[in-house]
């Protein structure tokens, strides 16, 4: 499963990746995760099973959901609790949610 988390640069969500593939390997679960600037989205869309977007871009789900809705490729707004406390199970939790 490849997740792709997209911020305002791609780098506030780094250390959320990290701890997101340490809850996928613990859990034996195989994931490509990788953070990338908003401006990807479109190559996201083509290329990963589920796009997660960090709360500071929320001002922008309108056009990312519909772009994601076209592409029919899940999408969310991480958790902000979550994203806070760079809680990598819950968000991948998430991701696994959308995916089903």
């Amino acid at each position: 499963m490849k997740i792709a988390l997209l911020c305002a640069l791609g780098m506030s969500t780094s250390l959320l990746v990290e701890r997101m593939k340490k809850a996928a390997a613990s859990r034996s679960i195989e994931a490509e995760i990788d953070a990338y600037s908003v401006d990807d989205i479109d190559e996201q869309l083509k290329t990963s099973d589920v796009v997660l977007l960090g709360p500071q871009i929320c001002y922008k789900k309108n056009e990312l959901f519909a772009k994601a809705k076209d592409a029919d490729t899940p999408i969310d707004i991480i958790d902000m609790k979550a994203y806070g406390l760079r809680d990598g199970e819950k968000v991948l939790d998430q991701a696994i949610k959308l995916v089903k």
